[in-house]
C-alpha cells in the first residue's frame, strides 16, 4: 500500500535552543520509503540519526540565531501489513516470549502498569485469550474515556487519564498500553501518519505482542490499523515524541496529511472484522 505523507511545522524561537524531531517515516522490513524530502527554513545546523537499538529516525537541530522555523517533510511510503485470523494465533507462554518483547512488559514513565494492575485484572482478568482481553480494553476505553482535544498536556500519564476520563490519542494509547502490560501482554507505543484520520494530525496507537506477532490497535477508533505509516516505536511517547525541545521554542502551526496513491485501493479494518482478524504492520516473517 503506497501512502503519501506530509507534515509542516512552524515554531517561534525565544532563545537559542536544541530540538529533536521525530516526523520521518521509518525504514524497516515491511515499510519502504520510496522518496522523501525534508527542509528547514531558514537553514540551520541539523543531523539525522537512528535511535540506538531502534529504527526510529530523529532530526537534531540547533536553532542558532533563527527566530522562526519552518519545517517541511514529504514522503512516499510503501507499507506492507499482514492479516492474521485469530483462530491461527498460538499463545506463547511468558517464559517463551521473544527476548525483544520483554522490555515492553514493564512500567514506563507514562504507562504505570504497576499502579493499574488491580483495575486491569478486575475488569479483564476473566477473559482467557490475550487478544480478547485487548479488544475488551479497547471497548472499555471507548465507553469510559472521552476524546477531548486540548484536555491534557505532555505530562499526562495513563494513571492521570484513569482519573480524568478524557484525553487525546496519546493518552488513549498510554492507558491501553498500561492496562495490557498489567495483564502480562507486552505492549509498545506507536506514532505515525494515519490515513483518513479526521482531523489530520500525527497519531498514536499501540502494538501488542501476541502469538509471536506485533498486532496493532487504535484505542480511539479514529484510524484504520491497516492505514498507518510508522514513524516511531517505543515504551511510550517519551521514546517517540514528535518534538522534544531543550530550550524555549513554541509551536505556532502544524499541518499533517496522509493520502493514498491514486492507483491504490484501500479497505479499512472495521471493528466487527477485528473480532476475527488481527492486523500486523510487519510481515509474518518479520513479526515472529
Amino acid at each position: 500500500m503506497l501512502f503519501n505523507v506530509a507534515s509542516d511545522l512552524e515554531y517561534t524561537v525565544h532563545f537559542p535552543s536544541t530540538m529533536l524531531l521525530s516526523i520521518h517515516a521509518q525504514r524497516n522490513a515491511s515499510q519502504s520509503v520510496v522518496e522523501e524530502h525534508f527542509s528547514i527554513e531558514p537553514r540551520v545546523q541539523f543531523e539525522e540519526f537512528l535511535a540506538e537499538g531502534s529504527e526510529n529516525r530523529f532530526i537534531r537541530l540547533k536553532t542558532g540565531r533563527a527566530k522562526q522555523l519552518k519545517i517541511s517533510y514529504r514522503a512516499s511510503v510503501d507499507c506492507r501489513f499482514s492479516l492474521l485470523p485469530i483462530r491461527d494465533i498460538n499463545l506463547v507462554p511468558l517464559v517463551e516470549l521473544n527476548r525483544t518483547a520483554l522490555p515492553y512488559l514493564f512500567p514506563s514513565r507514562y504507562c504505570q502498569s504497576d499502579k493499574l494492575g488491580r483495575l486491569a485484572w478486575d475488569l479483564f482478568g476473566k477473559l482467557k485469550h490475550p487478544y480478547e482481553r485487548v479488544l475488551a480494553i479497547l471497548d472499555w476505553l471507548h465507553e469510559n474515556v472521552g476524546y477531548v482535544p486540548g484536555s491534557t498536556s505532555s505530562d499526562t500519564s495513563a494513571y492521570d487519564t484513569v482519573t480524568q476520563r478524557q484525553g487525546v490519542c496519546r493518552d488513549f494509547a498510554h492507558l491501553g498500553i498500561a492496562l495490557c502490560r498489567a495483564l502480562n501482554i507486552p505492549t509498545r507505543y506507536l506514532s505515525g501518519y494515519a490515513y483518513q484520520l479526521t482531523p489530520p494530525d500525527f497519531h498514536a496507537c499501540f502494538e501488542c505482542h501476541i502469538g509471536g506477532h506485533w498486532l496493532v490497535f487504535d484505542a480511539t477508533r479514529l484510524s484504520h490499523p491497516n492505514g498507518l505509516v510508522r514513524i516511531g516505536t517505543g515504551r511510550d511517547a517519551a521514546d517517540a515524541a514528535v518534538a522534544s525541545i531543550f530550550g524555549s521554542v513554541s509551536l505556532t502551526k502544524i499541518q499533517v496529511d496522509c493520502t493514498l496513491s491514486p492507483d491504490q485501493k484501500f479497505v479499512g479494518m472495521t471493528r466487527q472484522r477485528a473480532k476475527t482478524t488481527a492486523v500486523s504492520l510487519e510481515s509474518f516473517a518479520a513479526a515472529a
